[in-house]
């Protein structure tokens, strides 16, 4: 899938000729969902160019995502303006409704905005679109938030990887705030060939005063994220709402579901950058704002974990947002649907003195909510999640809010029992916090001094700090495995984790 700018080798005059229009350059969006819509209406309120396209899905309404409460709250003037990005001139004076064939012919960077159950038909559409109506320098982007799944394997798979020139534009994005006059918002737009991410920035920087957009390389990554993200909102949303009079221990939560998701995204990034190389050959990273440091994993080879290094996600300032902001309650407005779906869960625990029965049952009570499944893309990741561990050779000690999450809804009966023990006490979570974030190995005692009880062997807390003089390392594995504090629901909630996830 080709997918830039320009056809290489690039020439001078085509470049020049680029930057002289670029003020001037048109962005669709096909399938009008409530993400563009909203940055529609952003757009709208603020800017005085005419340089957004939009293009419903056939037979939808432009307007269709925002409810009838919140069309009547806003401005008519900006209402107009939004629905005439709906149309283009044809022949100078005719204005027809606009297609993605339109889209195509009319704009320098179409996003395919509609959710994973879509995406896939609508860039194969998309790319033949391009190529009939000789096109192909138009860049296509996505915005969708989750896995997709290949029905013939029935494996989930990063849509960036799959394709791996397509363009990923992301940032923290309460719909209500892109509404609101006196906010602004940040994205990524991320692309692995440096050149093409850092035009794109600068073209959709054009779109609102109220909208800056930093160049990313890593959109694969960033696609991950914005996936685990998700699901990490329906956790956040859970202990924000349950431990609201523990607000003490919610940042504790939050910043270990942060972390975890750009461990993950470390692991991920030196797992497909093997066959997914970034292109920087006319404009580095550090000219694009990346640091000189770099991220890194473990990789198992031959038995052996191996330090593994790809670039930093230094510029990916936006992501970092968009994972905080979509794990916190608004001082105005509604959280997140994922969040509001954590919050769902709450209230099933409150009531149920249980945890769920099924994925099925919470669905249910989401539902009562208003909250529609299709709108959930964190259940849609979280469902395949065992799958996606595996395949990215993710560690527990990298996973386990994600983990625990997961087995809220799919271990046995009997299991969920302590699960929902450690969910709903505020030092039972902590200690799983702090824990579970540790390596795997321990659990058996080894390389852990914490695991020593200093009141009763002081002596050997002693040896193992200053001396190091030990004897036999079974024996100090055996000795520490009797004085783990093994009382806890949290330590057999651990165990219970590395049984389902054992990478």
């Amino acid at each position: 899938m080709k997918n830039n700018f320009f056809n290489e080798p690039i020439d001078e005059n085509s470049f020049t000729s680029f930057l002289n229009d670029i003020q001037n350059f048109k962005v669709g969006f096909y399938s009008v969902g409530l993400y563009p819509a909203s940055l529609a209406y952003n757009i709208a309120m603020h800017s005085k160019k005419e340089n957004v396209l939009l293009a419903p899905r056939p037979n939808r309404d432009l307007l269709g995502a925002f409810s009838k409460e919140v069309l009547a709250e806003m401005d008519k003037n900006i209402i107009k303006k939004i629905l005439k990005m709906g149309f283009s001139s044809i022949k100078g004076s005719l204005e027809k409704e606009n297609t993605l064939s339109s889209l195509i012919v009319n704009c320098n960077i179409v996003f395919l905005s509609s959710n994973s159950n879509h995406i896939q038909d609508d860039i194969n559409l998309a790319m033949k679109l391009r190529k009939d109506l000789n096109r192909e320098n138009v860049v296509l982007t996505c915005l969708v938030g989750s896995f997709c799944i290949d029905d013939n394997e029935n494996k989930p798979f990063i849509l960036c990887e799959k394709y791996p020139n397509l363009a990923f534009l992301t940032g923290f994005h309460r719909h209500g705030a892109l509404r609101n006059v006196g906010d602004s918002f940040s994205a990524n737009f991320c692309h692995p060939n440096s050149l093409t991410a850092f035009l794109g920035a600068q073209i959709l920087n054009e779109l609102s005063p109220k909208i800056q957009v930093s160049a990313g390389v890593h959109n694969i990554e960033c696609q991950y994220i914005k996936a685990m993200k998700n699901v990490s909102s329906i956790f956040a949303g859970f202990a924000s709402s349950y431990h609201s009079n523990k607000p003490g221990m919610l940042p504790t939560i939050n910043t270990l579901l942060l972390s975890q998701c750009f461990d993950q995204a470390a692991s991920v990034s030196c797992l497909v950058r093997k066959k997914n190389r970034l292109n920087y050959d006319f404009i580095s990273l550090k000219e694009l704002g990346y640091g000189a440091e770099m991220i890194k994993a473990y990789e198992n080879i031959d038995d052996k974990n191996l330090e593994v290094r790809d670039y930093t996600f230094s510029q990916l300032n936006a992501v970092k947002a968009d994972v905080l902001g979509s794990m916190s309650m608004p001082i105005k407005g509604n959280p997140t649907r994922n969040f509001q779906a954590g919050q769902v869960l709450s209230e099933m625990l409150l009531n149920l003195k249980r945890c769920p029965i099924d994925i099925n049952e919470f669905i249910e009570w989401c539902n009562k909510f208003s909250l529609k499944k299709g709108a959930l893309e964190g259940l849609k990741s979280l469902k395949f999640w065992p799958k996606i561990y595996k395949q990215y050779k993710i560690s527990n000690n990298n996973s386990s809010m994600i983990n625990l999450i997961y087995l809220c809804f799919y271990a046995t009966k009997d299991e969920k029992k302590d699960i929902y023990k450690v969910l709903i006490n505020e030092v039972e979570m902590t200690n799983y916090c702090k824990h579970s974030a540790k390596p795997i190995n321990f659990l058996d005692g080894e390389n852990e001094i914490e695991n020593i009880d200093m009141f009763s062997s002081l002596e050997k807390l002693y040896k193992n700090i200053f001396e190091k003089i030990i004897n036999s390392k079974d024996e100090v594995i055996q000795n520490s495995k009797n004085e783990i504090h093994t009382n806890g629901n949290y330590f057999k909630v651990i165990k219970l984790v590395n049984k389902y996830f054992s990478n």
